[in-house]
C-alpha cells in the first residue's frame, strides 16, 4: 500500500471533552470553569419529553436561567434570532445545547447573535468573526453529527428552502459533555442514521483533498469503533459501553472532518435534505457507497485504509480491489442496521434529481472531493444510481 507524502497542514481542536456515564451531573462545574453563572438551555421537544433537558436543568441548579425547546430538525434563521433575544433578556451568559446536530448548531448561531447583535443572516459565510463568542457547552443526545466539536453551523433559510453554512473557529463549543446515558433511549433507526453520519464524516475526512495525518488517525479509529458499535447499539440500545463507543467515535470523526473537511457525499446529502426532507444521516448512508465508487480511481489507497479499519483482510490485494471491498462492506453494514438502500425509498422523486444535482454544484463541500466535479450531469449520474 502506498502512502501520501504529507503536505503542510494545520490542526485545531480547542473543545475540552468530558466523558463518562452520568457525567452530566458535573455540568455545573463546567459552567463555573468558564467563568459563567447563568445558563440558557437550547433543546427540542423530543429531548424535553424524554426527560433529558430536565436532567440538565437539575444538574445546573441555580445556574439555570431559561430554555428554548422548539428547535426543529432543520433549524431556521427566525428560530435562532428569537431564541437569542429570549436568552439575552434572561441575562444568560452561557448556552447549553442538549440535543442532536440541529440543536447544537442553533446554539452556535445564537452565540453569535447574543455577542454581536443584529440577526444571524448578517453573519453568513466563513471566518467572519473577530473575537470569541458567547460560551457554549454542548451535550449531544445523538451520536453522529460531531457538531459538539466542529466550527460550522448549518441553519436553514426557510424562505429560500436552502441550508446555509455559518463557519468560524470562534463558534466551536467550549465544552462537550459525552454521557452515554443521554443517548440510551435513542430509537434504533435514529441510532443507525446518526451513526452512519459519523461514519461518513470519517470516510470523507480520509479521502478529502484537505486530508492530514492527525485527522486520518482520528477518522480511522472512529471507523473501527463505529463498525462494531453501531450494530450493537441498534440491537441493544441500553448497552452503555456500546453507546459510549459510538459517542466517542462520532466526536473523533467530528474533529477529523472539522480539520480535513468532507466532500461530495455531504454536498449531495445537504441538497436532498433541503429539497425532500431526507434525514441527513440516512441520505449519507445511501449516498456514501455510490460516491466512493465515483471517487475510487482517484484515491484507491485511501479506501484500502478504510477496508483495513473495518477489519477486512486486504494485505494481498491491490488498493483498487481493497477499496471495492470497503464499499461492499459499508453497503452490508447499512443493510445490517436496517437503513434504506435507495433514495426512492425515502421520498425522493426521480423527477427531482436534476434540481438536486444543480443545487449540489453550489455546495461548498464539493470543493474538497478527491475527484473534481465539473458538470451537474456527473452528480446526476450518481443520484440516479442511488435512486
Amino acid at each position: 500500500m502506498n502512502y501520501d507524502s504529507e503536505l503542510a497542514f494545520e490542526h485545531y481542536s480547542p473543545t475540552k471533552i468530558i466523558y463518562g456515564e452520568n457525567c452530566i451531573k458535573e455540568i455545573g462545574l463546567a459552567v463555573d470553569s468558564l467563568g459563567c453563572a447563568k445558563a440558557f438551555i437550547v433543546t427540542d421537544q423530543g429531548v424535553r419529553k424524554a426527560g433529558l433537558a430536565e436532567r440538565v436543568e437539575k444538574a445546573l441548579g441555580n445556574r439555570y436561567t431559561g430554555i428554548c425547546d422548539n428547535c426543529p430538525q432543520d433549524s431556521g434563521f427566525h428560530i435562532v434570532n428569537e431564541a437569542a433575544g429570549i436568552a439575552k433578556k434572561k441575562g444568560a451568559d452561557i448556552l447549553v445545547s442538549v440535543g442532536g446536530g440541529s440543536v447544537i448548531d442553533t446554539a452556535k448561531a445564537m452565540a453569535i447573535v447574543m455577542k454581536e447583535g443584529g440577526q444571524i443572516q448578517d453573519y453568513f459565510g466563513v471566518q467572519m468573526l473577530s473575537r470569541p463568542q458567547t460560551p457554549h457547552i454542548a451535550v449531544p443526545t445523538t451520536a453522529g453529527t460531531g457538531s459538539e466539536v466542529t466550527w460550522g453551523a448549518v441553519i436553514k433559510d426557510w424562505d429560500r428552502n436552502a441550508k446555509e453554512l455559518f463557519g468560524d473557529h470562534f463558534i466551536i463549543p467550549d465544552r462537550a459533555i459525552l454521557d452515554p446515558t443521554m443517548t440510551a433511549g435513542l430509537p434504533p433507526q435514529l441510532t443507525a442514521g446518526t451513526g452512519m453520519d459519523a461514519f461518513t464524516h470519517a470516510v470523507e475526512s480520509i479521502h478529502s483533498l484537505e486530508r492530514q495525518p492527525i485527522a486520518d488517525a482520528l477518522a480511522l479509529h472512529a471507523i473501527r469503533l463505529l463498525n462494531r458499535s453501531i450494530p450493537r447499539c441498534v440491537e441493544k440500545g441500553d448497552d452503555l459501553a456500546a453507546r459510549g463507543q459510538q459517542q466517542i467515535a462520532a466526536t473523533m470523526a467530528g474533529i477529523a472532518f472539522s480539520n480535513a473537511q468532507v466532500g461530495l457525499v455531504h454536498a449531495m446529502a445537504h441538497c436532498v435534505g433541503s429539497l425532500f426532507k431526507v434525514p441527513h444521516g440516512i441520505a449519507n448512508a445511501i449516498l456514501l457507497p455510490h460516491v466512493m465508487l465515483f471517487n475510487l480511481e482517484e484515491c484507491p489507497e485511501r479506501y484500502a485504509m478504510v477496508a483495513e479499519a473495518m477489519g477486512i483482510d486486504v494485505k494481498d490485494l491491490p488498493d483498487l480491489e481493497a477499496g471495492k471491498k470497503a464499499i461492499d462492506s459499508i453497503r452490508d453494514l447499512t443493510r445490517k442496521i436496517g437503513l434504506p438502500q435507495k433514495l426512492g425509498e425515502v421520498g425522493v422523486p426521480e423527477e427531482g434529481l436534476p434540481e438536486a444535482a444543480d443545487l449540489t454544484m453550489e455546495d461548498g463541500d464539493i470543493l474538497y472531493n478527491p475527484r473534481m466535479v465539473e458538470e451537474p450531469e456527473e452528480v446526476l449520474e450518481v443520484y440516479r444510481k442511488a435512486w
